[in-house]
């Protein structure tokens, strides 16, 4: 599914991107390890999530969709998965895949995960070790961990205390989620502090959870298991991962004023709103609310003349999916940008810091990959005028149809079907806003 994108008009008008992806994982698994009803208003319902809600029904979980993005979850308590005749299949994300692995981790069952192309290509052995120590076994699996691969769970899980060798809400949330099951107290020890839903999530829940600060940026989180968690009601904020792209080109194209509503600003994810800003964009947030936890807030972005600005390494954990739509509005910067310590991209969908260097050069800029550190010198506009290679993965394409929208000429990407799987609506979302694609 190809398609290009060229210089528009401004981008004006409202529009609410989809739910988080990141809440709606765990709303349905936690969800399904409660005891009674969960309602989710606002749910992701691209093709990641969708994947995770026929998993927790396939382990046993009664899952409804009552409305539109309106959700129902019968759940069958901690530790009370059923063993799923079939293996379950994740698609394309990294995420449910992940979270679940914990999940079933301290259930005593068996589980065969899969998924597509791209997943099987990821490594999940940073996630299967800490699993492992808990009392799970990988009985079948590919080289290096790698799907598909079959999850014995454990009998008699045992509480750990683990140190996360990177900042991977994923790694923390597995564990987290394996330690329900377990008696006693399992401890997670992160010395860059990752995204901390799971935390708020768990605490609606009914979890006993304490968070608390671990050297100068870390946390350590310690977890009680064996709660009876109740079921609860959830609604889902707008994802700023998927905001991040109508902002940004709100940015670049010349004129724009959107209005963005119940954008998440959870501060472990807000890294992208602070770098714009220090580059000098022009972003207003207002009417702030919070659920379960997790603040949200209407963002209104105006079109902005940025500069380059130096990104440190710390901040990556709070905006790591957010990156390669950086890399565009720096393209259109004046100066250099440089970002520094983005080795997970190495490790996302696909080499994600290989694959924006690349969309960057295809289209005229001139970037620089310097160990894990990219360079992007801008120049104020991008001659455009290329093809960008997606590899399967949704945000690349997004990032390149965004940046087709300012450039001298248009910018062409090879595939946009995998867009689904986080962004249903993105391509008539931003046609109404304004873009042109075709």
């Amino acid at each position: 599914m190809p398609l290009e994108a060229r210089s528009s008009g401004p981008l004006t008008g409202k529009a609410r991107v989809p739910g988080d992806k990141s809440i709606s994982h765990r709303a349905l698994i936690l969800g399904a390890l409660a005891v009674g009803e969960t309602r989710i208003s606002g749910l992701l319902e691209g093709e990641d999530v969708l994947n995770t809600a026929k998993s927790m029904r396939m382990l046993g979980a009664r899952v409804e969709r009552t409305g539109e993005f309106a959700w129902s979850v019968q759940g069958v308590g901690v530790a009370g998965f059923a063993q799923p005749d079939v293996p379950l299949d994740f698609g394309n994300s990294g995420t449910g895949c992940r979270l679940v692995m914990g999940a079933v981790a301290g259930c005593p069952i068996t589980a065969v995960f899969d998924g597509d192309a791209s997943l099987r290509s990821r490594p999940m052995r940073r996630v299967l070790d800490p699993l492992e120590r808990m009392g799970a076994r990988v009985t079948a699996g590919g080289e290096g961990g790698r799907l598909p691969l079959t999850l014995a769970g454990a009998r008699e899980p045992l509480p750990i205390l683990y140190r996360t060798p990177v900042a991977s809400a994923q790694i923390k949330s597995a564990v987290l989620l394996a330690g329900l099951a377990a008696p006693g107290v399992t401890t997670v020890i992160e010395t860059e502090a990752s995204r901390d839903h799971t935390e708020l999530m768990l605490k609606h829940f009914g979890a006993e959870i304490v968070s608390t600060p671990e050297g100068s940026h870390g946390r350590r989180i310690a977890l009680t298991g064996q709660p009876e968690l109740h079921g609860a009601n959830v609604v889902v904020p707008a994802d700023p991962s998927s905001a991040a792209f109508p902002l940004v080109a709100a940015l670049i194209v010349e004129g724009s004023d959107i209005v963005l509503p119940d954008v998440m600003t959870n501060p472990l994810r807000t890294g992208l709103f602070t770098t714009l800003r220090e580059m000098g964009a022009s972003i207003e947030e207002s009417h702030a609310r919070g659920d379960a936890g997790e603040p949200m807030a209407q963002l209104r972005v105006r079109a902005s003349r940025l500069h380059g600005v130096e990104v440190p390494p710390e901040r990556a954990p709070s905006m790591i999916d957010e990156y390669l739509v950086l890399a565009v509005a720096a393209a259109f910067a004046e100066g250099t940008t440089i970002m520094r310590g983005l080795q997970e991209l190495r490790v996302k969908e696909s080499d994600r810091l290989e694959a924006t260097a690349a969309m960057l050069r295809v289209n005229g800029v001139k970037v620089e990959i310097s160990g894990d550190d990219l360079i992007v010198e801008g120049r104020g506009h991008v001659e455009g005028d290329g093809l960008v290679a997606t590899h399967m993965d949704h945000r690349i394409a997004m990032s390149g149809l965004v940046m087709g929208l300012a450039s001298d000429k248009p910018v062409k990407v090879d595939d946009t079907a995998f867009i689904a799987t986080s962004f249903p609506d993105f391509i008539p979302m931003m046609r109404a806003l304004g873009a042109e694609f075709s």
